[in-house]
């Protein structure tokens, strides 16, 4: 190393270390990360490392439902923490039993099974579904069904009922004996037989599909077909439930029950936590040893879940989404009235997407500029989940942003 000559260092020195924005990661880049290092949060703004404040109408993907810092949750976390972090589920514990017997109180459920993701809580009910199935059909009643547009995980079996085939081609052969079918009665009905279907899964309001809200009486009908030909009906809120349409499950404003139902998201607050809601006839089918996680239903989560669900579940917070919900499609229906960027605009309380006649991506790079942080649904929607404590102020800033770019 003739030629190379290194500095003498002394104490005194300082070695210059790269910040997070410039420094190179070492995590695996399996997302496209933006170029924002967010090191804290107050109520509906994200703040950044240089001291930016954003406006975020992401709220980590439907995650922060209450939004950064809330002090109510803040505490259930550290009190949480001051005591039992894990002990497995081969002993019960209080917050998991506490936790549930909320969850059944408020829902159709009659048990739940807690895991600690959405895809994971999708994996767990197609096995449910078909444990249930092969117990009232035999093997061959094993087939699922999901719907075009469909998302519901990354995972073998959920990616399998998920409708991208960019997600989908570099890892086949995925999980068989899952079929994704247009959203039609007719042709699911033509589809769906008593003698081999086991379950269909629908998102009430398809999310990343582009947010398509499904229709009240499409879904009736698919209650009455599932349940009339012996088929469990999932229904995929991980995204959509717990509030995020003005009542606590998407549900609700069907008038129907499923018969099993995946939760996540804003359940834990921001911990990893899901949950399979089933009813009584399904987890009867259920044996020890057909299932299992290992962190799933934690006390520390728990805890902090339980804190989180009842928060939810306030009638005032539900029924400030209703009105916030209005308000948005109102101002929404009004911008693309006038301007030509804008193709169309489908929501429910505090999920929303607008279709653009430019590719998405540029339009969530302009706002973000610009200080406002949204999402894609697709190459042409964009897709606003704000916190569902955001104030309507914050909604109008919001908005104000998005006109100034799309207009």
């Amino acid at each position: 190393m003739t030629g190379l000559t290194l500095p003498v260092m002394r104490d005194t020195d300082v070695v210059p270390q790269p910040t997070a924005r410039h420094r190179q990661s070492a995590i695996l880049g399996t997302y496209a990360r933006v170029p924002l290092t967010i090191v804290s949060g107050e109520g509906a703004e994200l703040i950044a490392d240089d001291g930016r404040r954003y406006l975020d109408f992401t709220s980590g993907i439907a995650v922060n439902a209450l939004g950064y810092g809330d002090p109510g949750l803040q505490a259930v976390l550290r009190d949480a923490a001051a005591g039992l972090i894990h002990v497995s589920n081969l002993f019960r514990t209080e917050p998991a039993e506490d936790l549930a017997e909320w969850i059944v109180a408020h829902s159709f459920a009659s048990q739940v099974f807690f895991c600690n993701s959405g895809a994971e809580a999708n994996e767990g009910a197609f096995k449910f579904a078909r444990r249930w199935a092969r117990a009232h059909g035999g093997p061959a009643k094993h087939e699922i069904v999901a719907l075009r547009g469909s998302f519901h995980g990354r995972l073998f079996a959920s990616l399998a009922a998920t409708d991208r085939p960019r997600y989908r081609a570099p890892f086949r052969p995925l999980a068989g004996g899952i079929t994704i079918v247009e959203r039609d009665v007719d042709r699911l009905a033509a589809i769906m037989t008593a003698e081999t279907t086991a379950a269909l899964i629908v998102e009430p309001v398809q999310g990343e599909g582009g947010v398509r809200v499904l229709d009240i009486g499409f879904l009736r009908e698919l209650r009455s077909l599932t349940r009339e030909r012996r088929i469990a009906l999932i229904l995929d809120e991980v995204q959509c439930g717990l509030g995020r349409t003005g009542s606590l499950f998407a549900y609700e404003r069907a008038g129907i029950e499923p018969d099993l139902l995946t939760l996540a998201k804003p359940l834990a607050g921001g911990l990893p936590m899901g949950a399979v809601l089933l009813t009584a006839d399904i987890a009867a089918a259920i044996e020890p040893g057909d299932h299992g996680t290992t962190f799933g239903g934690g006390p520390l989560v728990s805890t902090v879940a339980r804190y989180v669900v009842e928060r939810l579940a306030d009638p005032a917070l539900l029924d400030s989404v209703r009105e916030h919900g209005a308000w948005l499609s109102a101002e929404l229906s009004r911008l693309a009235a006038e301007s030509s960027h804008v193709r169309g605009v489908r929501g429910i309380g505090l999920i929303w997407g607008i279709d653009t006649a430019m590719r998405a991506a540029p339009i969530v790079d302009a706002v973000r500029e610009l200080g406002l942080l949204i999402l894609t649904a697709g190459d042409h929607t964009l897709r606003l989940l704000p916190p569902l404590t955001i104030t309507r102020a914050e909604l109008a800033r919001g908005m104000a942003t998005l006109q100034t770019v799309l207009t």
